[in-house]
């Protein structure tokens, strides 16, 4: 039993360090906008091509997955992911299709990718913005300027 403790010990660490730093990835904006109007939040909604637009890729790689970026979004955000991939084996449920769709006729109708928004809880786009080739520093800046823009 002694034996195990360490074990059980760095598997429990592990996970805690990942609930920690994973990203609570919404994918219905009426249940992100219920949620952030319960914090008194604004939502981030990442329109996005995981699978074929190179710029999400990267935003994804250099931003997105950073833990510093998590652990400031997830103090101050509701996060809402809005993909369209386009291999098969990637394909979503109708379901999620027709929401994302309905999403981007209301906050996308260029169909830019990547694209994020910082949302207020009722609705309103308070600032835009994509993949930029800066620091994670920089891109919270950037994001924090839309967020005080709305308050």
């Amino acid at each position: 039993m002694n034996k195990l403790a360490p074990i059980i010990l760095v598997i429990f660490s592990i996970s805690l360090i990942n609930k920690i730093h994973a990203q609570d990835w919404k994918y219905d904006f009426e249940e992100a906008q219920k949620i952030a109007k319960e914090k008194d939040q604004n939502i981030i909604l990442l329109f996005t091509g995981s699978d074929w637009c190179v710029p999400c890729i990267k935003l994804e790689r250099k931003i997105l997955s950073n833990p510093e970026f998590k652990e400031f979004v997830n103090e101050k955000f509701v996060m809402v992911k809005a993909d369209f991939p386009k291999r098969k084996k990637n394909k979503l449920p109708e379901y999620q299709e027709k929401k994302n769709i309905a999403l981007a006729k209301r906050y996308n109708r260029r169909k830019v990718f990547p694209v994020i928004l910082v949302i207020n809880k009722d609705g309103l786009v308070l600032g835009a913005t994509g993949y930029r080739k800066m620091s994670v520093e920089r891109y919270i800046k950037l994001l924090s300027t839309f967020d005080s823009f709305g308050q």
